[in-house]
């Protein structure tokens, strides 16, 4: 699905579109169809056995016209620059819409981690670090958690521009170790903003939570605390899915089950059962009869054809970019409201946020006062988003692109261009 379709290409044809509605002028906002710096790395690191091995690295900022660039390092063999491009793309929006002083960046490695040594990825990360070290930084660009990378993985990137700047930098990374700088809330973060804003547009549809079905695609860190919520605040989770394939039970999933079996079988699904579950593909998960689609995993997954059998009548974007151009026409004829990735997942970057102001001032914050703060900013970025679809009667992915360009517009202008 990745290969058919080009994110980037997607990311450019809502950005136009929402341009046009909001009656820009193309100078207005033509930076923003370029990112400002694209560095691409080669990785050379000696393997377990004593062989070098070369794995191809990214980092792009797209944009700093707000702040410092701030985006995730993703570990897939599969990504490649456009994906990279269109992800920090995504993030220069998802800031804005929040209203966050960052800009957007995004970095990669090509690689299965899962076909590394722990010593070998371990390498291969601070040797990828090392070649991005001259653009990064607390002050310019700040990295992140992203698909196959954890805390663990950024404690060993800010160790690394620690080592090699000769003090302690926790600012250069977020989604660390508590013990390291990290901050409470931020593991939950990403799905604990899905749930908010879930919610709330539950609330302006007029679903009553007894009315609610939910299938989830994907269960990492952002699908497993969505489902984890939702179920704690007694919704029905019909249909949750991970690599090994989907699990769908009419009468609700038990959550927390599932949650100990995968922390019993080395974070997999495989070979899960239970009274009333029956195994289906991730394509018969994303159609199946649900009333409230929220997809965690990877970008592309509703396509057209997909589209044409969705049966939810609610998609809330936990992952990012998962519906194609393709696919957001057809549902939007089908009146089937989407709440975009820009809006619905920007949990993440919030708290991350948070975490990195604690870091550059040297404060702690409490995880209450983070929930709190991250709760507050999540409705009223929604209720910002929803007054402009009121206004102009545009789906909510237009309107939060509105939103977003409307405020980078602002601050191009007012800093001009740089002869």
């Amino acid at each position: 699905m990745i290969d058919k379709y080009n994110p980037y290409e997607n990311m450019l044809q809502v950005l136009e579109l929402a341009a046009q509605k909001l009656g820009l002028e193309r100078n207005d906002y033509e930076t923003l169809k370029y990112p400002e710096r694209e560095l691409k790395v080669a990785i050379p690191v000696k393997m377990d056995n004593g062989d070098i091995r070369f794995f191809e690295g990214y980092r792009v900022q797209h944009s700093s016209s707000r702040g410092p660039c701030k985006g995730g390092i993703r570990y897939h063999e599969e990504v490649d620059i456009d994906e990279v491009k269109a992800l920090a793309a995504w993030m220069t929006f998802k800031c804005a819409v929040v209203n966050l002083p960052y800009g957007g960046a995004k970095g990669a490695v090509k690689v299965d981690p899962a076909k590394l040594s722990k010593g070998e990825l371990e390498r291969v990360t601070r040797r990828f670090t090392a070649s991005i070290l001259p653009i990064i930084g607390p002050e310019k660009d700040i990295l992140a958690p992203d698909v196959n990378t954890n805390a663990e993985i950024m404690g060993w990137i800010m160790d690394t521009y620690s080592m090699l700047y000769g003090y302690t930098v926790p600012g250069v990374v977020t989604g660390k170790s508590i013990e390291i700088g990290g901050s409470v809330g931020r593991v939950e973060a990403t799905g604990r903003g899905v749930s908010i804003v879930t919610i709330e547009i539950l609330k302006y549809l007029g679903m009553p939570k007894e009315d609610v079905r939910i299938a989830i695609q994907g269960m990492g860190n952002v699908g497993s605390v969505t489902a984890k919520l939702f179920y704690e605040l007694g919704y029905k989770v019909v249909g949750v899915a991970d690599v090994s394939g989907a699990y769908y039970n009419p009468a609700g999933l038990d959550i927390p089950a599932i949650h100990a079996y995968q922390a019993a079988s080395g974070n997999s699904l495989e070979g899960y059962t239970a009274d009333g579950v029956k195994k289906i593909s991730n394509t018969e998960l994303l159609t199946c009869d649900c009333n409230v689609l929220i997809p965690c995993a990877l970008q592309n997954q509703i396509t057209g054809e997909i589209a044409r059998a969705v049966k939810a009548k609610l998609i809330v974007e936990g992952a990012n970019g998962p519906t194609t151009v393709e696919a957001d026409e057809i549902l939007n004829e089908k009146g089937v409201v989407i709440l975009p990735d820009i809006l619905a997942n920007a949990g993440g970057v919030v708290v991350s946020y948070l975490e990195w102001v604690q870091n550059i001032q040297e404060l702690t914050w409490e995880e209450e006062q983070i929930n709190e703060t991250l709760q507050k900013v999540m409705i009223r970025s929604f209720g910002q988003v929803l007054d402009i679809v009121k206004e102009h009667h545009v789906p909510f992915r237009i309107a939060a692109y509105m939103l977003a360009i409307s405020k980078l517009a602002k601050a191009k202008n007012i800093r001009g261009v740089f002869p």
